[in-house]
């Protein structure tokens, strides 16, 4: 039973079928049979992961479970420490309270560049978040940064649990490790 770890290209939707232009994951060679364990949207890239196996897909995706996702984040300006704080706390979104997160400043990742390239503007800086979250609500990483006043610009998810983009290029998959599947039973 083959549970995948695959590094979601920017524009692509993680879904089988074509959407709206965007690229679907059938054109990455992926096996038969897997569906994502939980989403990224077409505007994020990085670690997506995949399974035939129902119960280890709630395992991975279900916010009851706790497991830690963690996603970096380019920023519009430099972010603040007292924006920091604020994630850490938890913030209030249309859709009711996050819970609490580790955020953190970023030194800018080794990160293969992004096709298209994030736009550029010579005035306005900027910067990278690390945010840790142990939910999952739609394009919350997006919301909570745009929130405290950081519109983001460019979101990689790094890891979800102890699974991480290590060794992987966009558009490239590998299949887990006995290790790393069962570290989501824990």
């Amino acid at each position: 039973m083959p549970h995948i770890a695959f590094y979601k290209p920017y524009g692509t939707v993680s879904q089988f079928t074509p959407e709206a232009g965007h690229r679907p994951l059938a054109a990455f060679g992926l096996p038969r049979g897997v569906y994502p364990a939980g989403r990224l949207d077409a505007d994020s890239e990085g670690l997506l992961i995949l399974t035939s196996d129902g119960r280890f897909q709630h395992l991975v995706a279900d916010p009851s479970h706790k497991k830690e996702k963690t996603y970096w984040a380019q920023v519009d300006r430099l972010i603040t420490e007292e924006a920091l704080a604020s994630l850490r706390a938890g913030v209030t979104l249309s859709d009711g309270p996050t819970r609490p997160c580790r955020a953190r400043l970023l030194d800018e990742p080794d990160l293969p560049p992004r096709a298209p390239p994030v736009r550029f503007r010579r005035t306005v800086p900027t910067s990278w978040a690390e945010l840790i979250i142990t939910e999952g609500r739609n394009r919350q990483v997006r919301r909570m940064l745009a929130h405290v006043g950081f519109p983001v610009l460019r979101l990689v998810r790094r890891a979800v649990g102890a699974v991480t983009l290590d060794g992987l290029e966009p558009g490239r998959w590998r299949e887990l490790t006995p290790e790393e599947v069962r570290s989501f039973s824990k």
